[in-house]
């Protein structure tokens, strides 16, 4: 629309200059004006089209009207520079032509007249090949910045995975070495203890720390295989082994993607660790609800004995993270009765980090994070 009516208005003021113009040198000179003037849309297709039909107007006097615009347009669109000045030297020809016809005109005016006509003819070529420039500058200048943009976005990636890997080393040569130590020897202390239940809390401690070892290598992405995660009856089963007081209520049998299923399962580990580490002896409610959205809470009342001296600190900092980035919501509060509780609410579709897993640190659950 914006199209037409620029158009539109080019049309009404080329014509009305013409209409407008008393002098006419030749019975001709009105109606190629007009006909240069009405012509000039064709010029948004083929510029050198327009040009060519202000030629015969221009040689009747009345045409640089319109043949003003045809040279910019064309100067717009045509790339070529030999070209450019073919027009701009047949527009001065046809100025010239008919005066050298009709009269004799001595040399430095006739030079003058050359000159003044191909300066009008060149003037808006060339203001049209520098809009086109500028703009194509500016296309280019942009496209530079953001190829710029996007290589230093690149650096930064591989920079933080370079990163990434550096600590992903460390932390499984210094962490790793330490849990397989323990591993080797909670077997030792397996083979060599005489009492039935230092065995069965050794071969447990083994089993724990292999189980940490291979998850540790999963989070690193040392595995080519995902890592399977005990089932949140399984987190309650040792829990309870461990002399927490736990009842567990499940409900729902919605299908979570691999990610959701490691955010449900960190909420009641961490929380269930927590409460062991600072509010022993407290009993612990664990309410899972598979549905849309899923629903999982940990709520455990006052502590009955005094709590650990580790007072963590990084957990629901860390549990809160990866509640956020697998698309959910994680509240915790105070209760009325001194306990304290931990809830989540997931999607149970795909996380913006499926596939990829995290370590956190020991935090505070029975307790807010110090």
């Amino acid at each position: 629309m914006k199209t037409l009516l620029r158009e539109l208005l080019t049309v009404l003021v080329t014509a009305g200059v013409v209409l407008l113009t008393e002098d006419r040198p030749f019975p001709w000179s009105l109606w190629t004006a007009v006909a240069a003037s009405l012509l000039l849309p064709v010029g948004l297709r083929w510029p050198w089209l327009a040009t060519l039909l202000c030629v015969p107007a221009v040689a009747g006097g009345l045409g640089w009207a319109p043949a003003l615009v045809a040279q910019y347009r064309l100067g717009r669109e045509e790339k070529s520079i030999p070209i450019q000045l073919f027009w701009v030297a047949l527009l001065t020809a046809a100025t010239i032509a008919p005066a050298l016809l009709t009269e004799s005109i001595p040399l430095g005016p006739l030079l003058l007249a050359v000159a003044f006509a191909f300066g009008l003819a060149a003037a808006p070529t060339a203001l049209g090949a520098l809009v086109t420039t500028r703009k194509d500058l500016t296309q280019s200048l942009y496209e530079t910045r953001r190829a710029r943009a996007a290589e230093l976005e690149a650096q930064e990636t591989s920079a933080r995975a370079a990163e990434r890997a550096r600590i992903a080393r460390e932390i499984h040569d210094s962490v790793g070495h330490h849990a397989t130590l323990i591993a080797v020897e909670s077997a030792a202390l397996a083979a060599t203890a005489a009492d039935p239940s230092v065995r069965e809390t050794a071969l447990r401690l083994r089993s724990l720390a292999k189980e940490s070892l291979s998850e540790m290598r999963a989070a690193l992405g040392l595995l080519n295989s995902d890592t399977s995660y005990p089932s949140v009856q399984e987190l309650v089963d040792r829990a309870r082994v461990a002399g927490v007081s736990v009842t567990l209520s499940e409900t729902g049998d919605a299908a979570l993607s691999p990610a959701i299923s490691r955010a449900l399962f960190r909420v009641v580990q961490e929380a269930l660790t927590n409460v062991t580490k600072h509010a022993p002896g407290a009993a612990v409610t664990v309410t899972v609800d598979r549905a849309s959205p899923v629903r999982v809470s940990v709520v455990n009342g006052p502590s009955a004995l005094p709590p650990s001296d580790d007072r963590g600190g990084a957990g629901l900092h860390g549990l809160s993270e990866r509640v956020r980035l697998a698309g959910g919501t994680l509240t915790t509060s105070y209760r009325a009765d001194g306990g304290f509780s931990v809830s989540a609410v997931l999607p149970p579709g795909k996380s913006k980090v499926d596939g990829q897993d995290s370590t956190f640190g020991g935090g505070v659950v029975g307790r807010p994070p110090a």
